[in-house]
């Protein structure tokens, strides 16, 4: 993929390094963090009500804002995301103009173990994730290194899908898309909301294929090999492969995000058309 010497977003926050929360203007450690997950896990209560339990109650959760101590390698990752966030501002904000509307720019959020979000706790464990309520995506960039590891894909395209992925989320806020379809999974039994979860994420594949049909026209990133790595991510990353993998078998009424095969096709039809309206998973009759 080419981006070396692209524009790099100025929506980037980079929290590595923090050493926990501060509550109350005082220091939160990891562990503290870590028991409050698990306890909010069993006892159905936010982390930062917890959190709040086991240091007093006192103020709100915040960063504590230290100077990050950064490998030359992590800088390099900071820039790629930077660069690949700027992108998409770029596609989206045409794409958007030309429909008579005004893009808003998310934030992306780099952090380590766990950070404070408008959603709740965000831990490294979940992965990438897009938060609705601060309009902000967050990463830890070490879950680029397990993609390497455990699932065997590599290749900065398949990086950059990634965050193509939660910035379709993004785009889904701004349309109102997320909203409806988490009111109708509020009033839907546990099997329809999946299925409704299933449609959402797809149709978030379909637009980071977009982006990149986009890009490749307007900037020419695209090198031999890319499109298959970003397939290859997909693939990997699909319901039906995770559980494979993790408990030996595969329960469709369980997906949350869709097949590998599934995956694929909405990220291929995104990035072939390159056209928003080919994007509707939610009237597609086949997925």
């Amino acid at each position: 993929m080419k981006w070396e010497g692209n524009r790099e977003s100025e929506n980037v926050e980079d929290r590595r390094g923090a050493g926990g929360f501060g509550l109350g203007g005082r220091s939160v450690g990891l562990g503290t963090i870590a028991i409050a997950v698990i306890a909010s896990y069993f006892l159905g209560v936010s982390p930062m009500t917890i959190l709040s339990i086991l240091t007093g109650g006192q103020g709100q959760v915040s960063t504590v804002q230290q100077t990050p101590q950064q490998s030359a390698e992590s800088d390099q990752m900071k820039k790629f995301v930077s660069t690949v966030l700027a992108d998409t501002e770029d596609t989206w904000t045409e794409l958007f103009r030309e429909q008579g509307a005004s893009y808003v720019d998310p934030h992306l959020v780099l952090f380590s173990g766990s950070t404070p979000t408008a959603c709740g706790t965000g831990v490294s464990a979940t992965g990438p994730f897009y938060c609705p309520g601060d309009q902000k995506i967050y990463i830890d960039l070490s879950f680029y290194r397990l993609m390497r590891e455990r699932f065997r894909v590599s290749g900065e395209f398949a990086q950059a899908y990634v965050i193509a992925h939660e910035v379709g989320h993004h785009v889904q806020n701004l349309m109102g898309i997320s909203a409806k379809v988490e009111s109708a999974r509020q009033r839907a039994s546990e099997k329809q909301a999946n299925a409704l979860s299933v449609r959402l994420e797809l149709q978030a594949d379909c637009f980071a294929g977009v982006w990149a049909n986009h890009a490749e026209r307007t900037r020419d990133i695209l090198e031999a090999g890319d499109v298959e790595a970003a397939l290859n991510a997909a693939s990997a990353i699909g319901d039906d492969a995770l559980q494979r993998q993790s408990q030996g078998e595969v329960v469709p009424d369980s997906f949350t995000h869709g097949s590998s095969a599934q995956r694929v096709r909405w990220f291929k039809r995104g990035i072939e058309t390159g056209k928003v309206g080919a994007c509707n998973t939610f009237e597609a009759k086949q997925l």
